[in-house]
């Protein structure tokens, strides 16, 4: 039993093709609808069936939106279910399940195991897999959610299945829900947190979706990728709007083909970007190459794994931002965005469609296998703010495609529109984009792309201060590490400590070092091993940070072990 009423946590364990991620959604909209706040993130093993995945569910009355180490309630599903879970699982979990799958130093008095015979409850609902819908049905009587809720929620998410099948599915719920009512009516022995009505407006998405949504709002309606845990679902999610949407999604050969498809798509007046992971990335090199030489817009969503190569290909990790910064042979100007929750993650796709039109440059935007494979609940938002029209010119007889102008941005025509020629090449041009050799033109054209770097001030995003103004220590992170680092930083007590959190990696916001070298003592959260932004800040302003903490074993930080981190942090 937990002492934290407000907040609920519920690990779900077995083995791939168990049903488990169904289950989670299941029980994920339920929750939701019945007001709870909701939080989840799904870690598996890169295969189609065996190993061991698992499902952590946080349920509270309150906004919660961090990876926890805390187990309140485990469920396995089957054979060595638990064997991953020894150090998480405590005397204050609750254990459900059949005896047979429950190892047995959790058997004893010490630990509270309530024993329910699922296999045999499933066969009798019309098979084995019927479970999932038997612990919906259980979870609904623990939460005391009304039995008609149940039984409609089950019908809306089948409801493109057969009658028969989804009688059963009913049926299977509807045992579950009689058993729960059975052993937790009368037996207090888990704490429910209570509902919060204001969250019914909430929407429920995945980070994989704000990346989708967020681009849609921007205006994209052109995507070429080759498929690559964990980004795939981005492709995915614009595959299941195409049609509605009007938007073009090509499945390309490789990576090679994908990102010079949505080069040309630019080029030819499309609003593009490629989705992959940093081995499909790697492969991307030489065309980022060419949009740089070609100044053209592009947009690149990169899902971060560990690696190298293969790597763990279905973990976490924050590893690959000095090679998205380096990316490229010879020198050319990009934009790296990474965001820290679903709310930046919408507005900062969109908005990566309009910087990279108005500079005619790469931008990139960097998550992770955390941050796409979690879900949660957002306030509605409104994404018309943001500019999703083409920033083109209709051109003339006179139109040349690389004007020297004082920004270094030249008007950036497209074929068709107007009378111009538009001319680019990936060899070194002139203005009017015709090949040269010229060591004179050569020098101008460097200098007009890396210019804009500099016109690109007004435009690059601060960091964000959480906490007090007058901190004496201050941690910094960025991307996916946000709401983690914040909740330990309010769990940990500690006191004139502030968060400084990024959203642009680069160019990086000039505030940056005034912000550092006002705290007494600065700490930087990393998920990688080299802390490979306190590498880019010490490159770009000479800061070095007094403490690193860094995580590289494929799993997110926990609230728990940050919180350890930061209690007297000006000691440490």
């Amino acid at each position: 039993m937990t002492e934290n009423s407000l907040d609920l946590s519920i690990v779900l364990s077995g083995q791939a093709g168990q049903g488990i991620q169904t289950l989670e959604r299941l029980l994920l909209r339920m929750f939701k609808i019945s007001g709870r706040y909701i939080f989840s993130y799904s870690e598996f093993m890169s295969r189609i069936r065996g190993g061991n995945n698992s499902t952590l569910i946080r349920v509270s009355s309150q906004r919660k939106t961090a990876f926890t180490d805390r187990i309140d309630i485990f469920i396995p599903f089957g054979e060595g279910a638990m064997d991953r879970f020894k150090e998480r699982i405590g005397s204050d979990t609750v254990i459900i399940g059949e005896a047979v799958f429950i190892n047995d130093i959790y058997k004893n008095e010490n630990y509270t195991f309530i024993d329910i015979p699922f296999t045999e409850m499933a066969k009798e609902s019309g098979g084995k897999q019927y479970l999932n819908l038997l612990i919906m049905g259980l979870f609904a009587a623990l939460f005391k959610i009304d039995r008609y809720m149940l039984i409609d929620q089950v019908q809306s998410y089948f409801s493109s299945a057969a009658s028969d099948k989804i009688d059963s599915n009913i049926n299977a719920a509807s045992a579950g829900f009689e058993k729960g009512q059975e052993l937790f009516n009368n037996r207090q022995v888990i704490r429910i947190p209570d509902p919060a009505p204001a969250l019914s407006q909430e929407i429920l998405l995945n980070g994989a979706e704000t990346i989708t949504y967020g681009s849609i709002a921007g205006g994209c309606n052109f995507i070429s990728s080759y498929p690559m845990s964990p980004s795939t679902d981005v492709l995915v999610n614009f595959a299941k709007h195409s049609t509605e949407l009007n938007i073009a999604v090509e499945q390309a050969e490789d990576e090679i083909s994908a990102i010079n498809m949505a080069i040309a798509s630019w080029y030819a007046g499309g609003r593009a970007m490629v989705t992959t992971s940093g081995g499909g990335f790697a492969l991307m090199a030489e065309g980022l190459s060419l949009a740089g030489a070609t100044e053209s817009p592009v947009v690149i969503h990169i899902g971060q794994r560990p690696g190298p190569a293969t790597g763990l290909p279905t973990r976490t990790e924050q590893s690959d931002l000095l090679f998205t910064l380096f990316a490229g042979h010879g020198e050319f100007p990009r934009v790296i965005y990474a965001p820290g929750n679903f709310r930046q993650g919408l507005f900062l796709a969109a908005r990566s469609f309009h910087i990279a039109d108005k500079y005619q440059v790469p931008v990139i935007i960097l998550t992770d296998q955390y941050y796409l494979d979690s879900y949660t609940t957002i306030p509605e938002i409104k994404m018309d703010e943001f500019s999703n029209e083409n920033i083109i010119v209709e051109t003339d007889d006179k139109y040349q495609r690389y004007t020297i102008s004082d920004t270094g941005i030249s008007p950036r025509g497209i074929p068709g529109y107007g009378t111009g020629i538009v001319c680019v090449d990936s060899d070194e041009h002139d203005e009017g984009g015709y090949i040269t050799e010229s060591f004179s033109v050569r020098t101008a054209q460097v200098n007009k792309r890396m210019g804009k770097i500099k016109a690109m001030e007004p435009d690059i995003i601060a960091p964000d201060l959480y906490g007090p103004e007058n901190y004496t220590t201050l941690i910094v992170s960025w991307g996916s590490t946000l709401e983690t680092v914040l909740e330990a930083l309010i769990s940990s007590g500690a006191k004139d400590t502030a968060l400084l959190h990024f959203t642009q990696l680069f160019p990086l916001h000039r505030q940056t070092e005034i912000y550092l070298k006002k705290a007494s003592k600065t700490i930087i959260v990393e998920n990688n091993f080299s802390s490979q932004f306190a590498l880019l800040i010490r490159m770009l302003t000479s800061f070095e940070f007094d403490r690193k903490i860094t995580k590289y074993n494929g799993m997110p930080f926990s609230v728990e072990e940050l919180t350890q981190e930061f209690i007297n942090p000006a000691e440490r």
